[in-house]
């Protein structure tokens, strides 16, 4: 396939489908309009389909032409991503470690860490994602990354899991709301009154959304916002209620004028675990930072912590 075109007749088509002209497209491909015109000429013979319709304005994309365009942008993207990698090589960076953590680990405990890490490990880079727990595991256990933070231990083939920490969800509410004077409410009781949550690229906003559709319910966000001290905030201000890890939602109680109420369901006590493939065949200072992780390990927990476990329960 290689020998059959380039990445010269990729940024080619992408160039020409952005200005819906082979002779603009050429001109920023640096290319003379017949070495261009060639170029097509000759991918369209190998797929042995058209990719432009040429007309008295200029070029529009064919069905096939769009799919060719979409997956030259992500190969582009990709090679830009390497050369970047390479760099950062050449410039000293010596490793770098993926990481994917749910909501609560990114915003509570990552930050922390992550200092005390990058402090004495400067010629190493993070990748640091946020995605739901099974979607964590998922990415550990296909390689997409080197460690993982899930609560719960969700189903993944092949994947060791080590207790990390423990949390709970809470429901967070103005001192008037109805619910305020409660100790203890059901997340079903809840769904009938406006909800502040965080953006729906959170993954905590994912997994509300799922727990309310599981009960049957609609999960009603009057207001989406970045951060839990911003939902905290809004809620300060009567604009709905929300639920926040109990951790967060009690540090920004000491100065916000809100109510923190248990949440009764199962899913609202979370067991956070640290997720790897294989502990031993991380590269050393990939383990360093499983090491620090584990430093926050409960004692209880910790002789545990080289546990491997296969159990299903897929939580946030």
């Amino acid at each position: 396939m290689a020998s059959h075109f380039d990445l010269t007749d990729l940024q080619l088509i992408v160039n020409i489908g952005d200005a819906s002209s082979l002779t603009r497209g050429a001109e920023k491909s640096h290319l003379s309009l017949p070495a261009a015109s060639n170029r097509v000429k000759n991918l369209e013979e190998h797929f042995g389909t058209r990719l432009f319709n040429r007309n008295s304005q200029g070029v529009t994309l064919t069905p096939s032409g769009e799919a060719f365009l979409r997956h030259a942008r992500k190969v582009l993207q990709q090679i830009d991503q390497l050369r970047g990698d390479i760099h950062e090589y050449s410039r000293g960076i010596k490793g770098q470690v993926r990481i994917f953590a749910n909501t609560t680990a990114m915003t509570e405990f990552m930050p922390a860490v992550l200092s005390r890490y990058l402090a004495s490990h400067e010629d190493v880079n993070v990748n640091l994602r946020e995605r739901l727990s099974y979607l964590v595991a998922k990415g550990v256990a296909d390689g997409s990354a080197d460690i993982g933070i899930v609560a719960g231990q969700p189903a993944a083939n092949g994947i060791e899991y080590l207790p990390y920490r423990k949390d709970r969800l809470i429901l967070v509410t103005h001192p008037d709301h109805p619910l305020s004077e409660l100790e203890e409410v059901s997340f079903a009781d809840t769904l009938e009154y406006d909800y502040v949550g965080l953006s729906e690229w959170s993954a905590i906003h994912a997994f509300l959304l799922q727990a309310a559709e599981n009960i049957g319910f609609p999960l009603k966000f009057r207001v989406e916002v970045a951060s839990f001290e911003a939902v905290c905030r809004m809620i300060e201000a009567r604009v709905g209620i929300g639920v926040v890890p109990e951790r967060a939602a009690r540090r920004y109680a000491r100065n916000m004028d809100i109510r923190l109420v248990r949440i009764s369901d199962g899913w609202a006590e979370r067991k956070l675990h640290i997720c790897v493939r294989d502990l031993e065949a991380l590269p050393a200072f990939a383990r360093d930072l499983v090491d620090l992780l584990l430093e926050d390990v409960p004692c209880e927990a910790q002789g545990q912590a080289n546990s491997t476990s296969k159990q299903s329960k897929e939580s946030l």
